[in-house]
């Protein structure tokens, strides 16, 4: 069975995450701090409940498989096939009552981000790609994505989660990019990336990305037609800093500024 035969079994892991995710949200939970040295990095029992109920799941059905997870860590992360999980990503949405997070389902296959979803189960939407198309399901219907065409920086809209996530010299680097913008969006985590595949946004410049932040973005992105590296070009799947856009062109012009 190939990533891409899995694709019905991702959908399920969507709907066991999303009934773990939803009597958390909008109530009166409280968050952990992961971080260290006053900095914060929230967790809340959502984001266990819900790594937990997938890990169980992928665990019972393919034992074979690896797993890589924010809140658990990996298991067999040399296996051919790896699932990267991100339960909640946009915790901080999430703790402020707001739509803007998603649980990020990602499977590796021999280390390449093979097929992904972003699910929003409050509001009931689904984006999912495998590298070559992506599609969408939501409560409007379901439809293909596209990335939409724009060659000119200064047409584009640009998203990022926040300038403070930079270090000095990248957000340096990012400054430049936000000047030749025509807008652009802060806080929108992994709808950010989502919103792209769909033709709404045409740039997304992050840094500090773990793989579950990104691996399960990435065949919705190429599978709309656009393209995400890491700021020297690399492939993405291991994080670190990230621009993703719609049109390959954009993205050339975005990578030689990122670059100085």
């Amino acid at each position: 069975m190939g990533p891409v035969d899995l694709s019905a079994f991702v959908h399920e892991l969507a709907t066991v995450s999303g009934r773990a995710i939803l009597p958390f949200f909008r109530t009166a939970l409280t968050a952990e701090n992961k971080a260290r040295g006053g900095l914060f990095d929230p967790v809340t029992e959502a984001d266990r409940a819900a790594e937990v109920a997938m890990r169980r799941l992928i665990l019972q059905s393919f034992p074979e498989h690896g797993i890589v997870g924010e809140e658990f860590g990996t298991e067999r992360g040399d296996a051919d096939l790896v699932w990267v999980l991100d339960p909640i990503d946009g915790t901080r949405a999430f703790m402020s009552g707001l739509p803007l997070w998603g649980t990020l389902i990602g499977l590796l296959s021999s280390g390449r981000a093979a097929y992904g979803m972003m699910h929003q189960p409050f509001i009931g939407e689904r984006f999912f790609g495998d590298g070559h198309r992506a599609g969408y399901e939501g409560p409007h219907g379901s439809r293909v994505l596209r990335t939409r065409r724009c060659d000119n920086l200064g047409q584009a809209t640009l998203s990022t989660t926040s300038p403070n996530i930079f270090e000095p010299a990248e957000g340096a680097a990012y400054g430049r990019v936000e000047a030749e913008v025509r807008l652009t969006r802060y806080g929108c985590d992994c709808y950010a990336y989502c919103m792209l595949a769909a033709g709404h946004i045409d740039l997304v410049v992050e840094a500090g990305l773990k793989p579950y932040d990104i691996v399960a973005l990435v065949p919705i992105i190429e599978g709309a037609g656009g393209v995400v590296t890491t700021w020297d070009g690399g492939r993405p799947e291991s994080g670190g800093a990230i621009v993703a856009s719609g049109d390959p062109r954009l993205h050339a012009t975005v990578l030689d500024i990122l670059r100085g």
